[in-house]
């Protein structure tokens, strides 16, 4: 009953639909059981004129013309009620949508590290699409099924109180026998779900990485993976539709029995003449009719079981904290000169991975420094620190004196720019990818970006020009041509500190030349932290932290490190070297 209230609450700003699609069925329901009741007066006049011999048709033709208009009147309201039935559909489903995925962007960035984001789409579609059929079935139904059974009940009690006592009986005992089985049913159910999200995350993932499917002929071994995944639903689903299907046989085995004494007494008391032809005939499609709220009962049960279930993940989402929350009183951070200084700080991901342990060290207004170490060392993860995506376990980061803990992460990551490893760039246009860092940004600033970054000519090559799509992940564009992308958004965002994780694909000589122009512009009167990837850039910044074992293990210039037997002055002797492991060497510190 908790999930139920659960999802009921959840979207009750839109009650005043809920009420117009109540309040229609109710009608409907209404000119349903009266037609019932027109029946038996007309059938009753006709058998009283013909044992008279005389029968008016004035009030036949009155009636039949009521049951026209009843007809008329429903088929109408229906159709209302389907459009505002349509339209509450709609508004649940945006109304649902848009608290997911706004939920979803105030998670934590370690969230996002443990989830498949194709299992993460997976739930919102299964969770939306399970919650609007239940809430639109639910208030279609659901008022409309206890008036009916009320009235059905009143009307049949007032000709035939027997009748009326298995009626009584068949509510509850339907409602338990369904009910009884939704348990088990539930737990299946959530292996399929936990099944499904497996091989939609599988899924996903193979198609936003389909070039290393096809390069390494893996088409056949991720077609069997998600396969396996996908039996792994049919053989979940085999027990949980047979035992569904069996109770079903029962509840109907039980209701026959029941319909069977209602008959017995409706025909028996007519043979008697306990009730007229035209009773007979009213509680006969009053039985008839109460088959319909029945079965909507199971049906009800059914879609209930299945919107508890299936929304449980949905809920499980939203029911995830975001770690990281401004504070009461935080306020906009203020960038005058950009001083930035790590205090002393600490990271673990739990406490058993000490991740990072006392770093110190600051970067200087419009200067650049360069984090050295192997792959692993938590260079990625002191660049996540600085954008509050994770928040130390220990220490302070500032920026200006000011505790980053304490100002708002709006104002905070509006003041860094950041150039990611792998270009991040969107489905869209060229213009709308540069022009995220900044939507309002006028055409004449995204191509004054553009040429600053080195792409405006590469851009005017293209048909379309700014206005060409790109692709998925900008897959239309060369590894140069994205890069330079992704440091024209940098620029356009024009923030006073600058994060660049150097890309490590290499690039032909031209790119790479444009691409390092474009960099030195960026870079430009920024406050700069670099993971280095490459020892030409190491070597043109003014000061070098290494990074060994998550501590700092060395601060210098380059050449204040060349000239000690640190890591930094090791790499410089390895890359002359064409010796196997001394190359090896190199990769694990990510250098070429």
């Amino acid at each position: 009953m908790k999930s139920i209230w659960r999802i009921i609450s959840f979207t009750r700003q839109l009650w005043p639909y809920y009420a117009i699609v109540s309040g229609l069925s109710i009608v409907t329901a209404v000119l349903t059981q009266v037609v019932p009741l027109l029946t038996k007066t007309a059938i009753d006049r006709i058998s009283e004129g013909l044992k008279t011999g005389h029968t008016s048709l004035t009030p036949i033709i009155i009636i039949v013309g009521i049951i026209f208009a009843c007809d008329i009147g429903q088929a109408i309201i229906t159709n209302i009620n389907g459009y505002h039935g349509d339209r509450l559909s709609a508004k649940l489903q945006r109304l649902l949508s848009h608290r997911y995925y706004e939920h979803i962007l105030s998670l934590p960035q370690k969230y996002f590290d443990t989830e498949l984001s194709g299992t993460i789409i997976n739930r919102l579609n299964r969770g939306v699409s399970q919650l609007t059929n239940y809430m639109q079935f639910f208030s279609n139904n659901f008022l409309q099924l206890i008036f009916s059974t009320l009235f059905t009940v009143g009307i049949v009690a007032y000709y035939a109180w027997p009748v009326a006592l298995i009626l009584v009986a068949l509510f509850p005992t339907y409602a338990y026998l369904t009910a009884r089985s939704s348990g088990k049913w539930q737990v299946w159910q959530e292996d399929i779900n936990k099944s499904t999200d497996m091989a939609s995350g599988r899924f996903a993932e193979s198609v936003g990485q389909v070039k290393v499917v096809k390069s390494f002929v893996q088409e056949l071994f991720e077609l069997k993976a998600y396969h396996k995944l996908m039996d792994e639903v049919v053989d979940t689903t085999r027990p949980q539709s047979k035992y569904w299907h069996s109770q079903d046989a029962m509840r109907r085995v039980v209701l026959a029995v029941l319909f069977l004494a209602m008959y017995a007494i409706i025909f028996i008391g007519t043979a008697r003449g306990t009730y007229t032809i035209g009773t007979m005939v009213l509680l006969i499609q009053f039985a008839s009719l109460v088959r319909i709220p029945l079965f909507s009962l199971s049906f009800y049960v059914d879609n209930t079981q299945r919107a508890i279930s299936n929304s449980k993940d949905y809920f499980k989402v939203m029911d995830e904290e975001p770690e990281i929350r401004d504070h009461d009183g935080a306020k906009k951070l203020k960038v005058s000169n950009g001083l930035v200084r790590f205090n002393d700080v600490t990271f673990e991901y739990d406490a058993e991975t000490p991740v990072l342990t006392g770093l110190q060290f600051e970067i200087k207004p419009n200067s650049k420094l360069a984090l050295v170490g192997e792959s692993g060392e938590g260079k990625t993860t002191i660049t996540s620190l600085l954008l509050r995506l994770y928040e130390p376990t220990g220490g302070t980061i500032t920026i200006d004196g000011q505790d980053i803990n304490d100002v708002t992460q709006e104002s905070l990551r509006g003041q860094i720019a950041v150039v990611f490893q792998e270009p991040a760039l969107f489905s869209g246009t060229i213009s709308e990818n540069i022009a995220y860092a900044r939507p309002k940004a006028t055409a004449s600033e995204i191509e004054a970006a553009a040429k600053a970054a080195n792409a405006h000519d590469f851009i005017r090559k293209f048909d379309k020009g700014y206005k060409s799509e790109i692709g998925e992940r900008g897959l239309k564009l060369s590894g140069g041509q994205k890069q330079r992308i992704a440091i024209a958004r940098a620029l356009l965002k024009d923030a006073p500190i600058l994060i660049l994780d150097e890309a490590t694909s290499s690039l032909d000589t031209k790119s790479e030349r444009s691409v390092q122009e474009a960099l030195e512009r960026l870079m430009k009167n920024r406050s700069t932290l670099i993971i280095a990837h490459r020892l030409s850039t190491i070597q043109s910044v003014d000061i070098i932290v290494t990074v060994r074992n998550g501590k700092v293990d060395e601060i210098g210039t380059p050449a204040q490190l060349e000239a000690t037997t640190g890591i930094y002055s090791q790499l410089l002797k390895l890359q002359n070297s064409h010796s196997a492991a001394d190359k090896k060497r190199m990769k694990q510190y990510e250098m070429s």
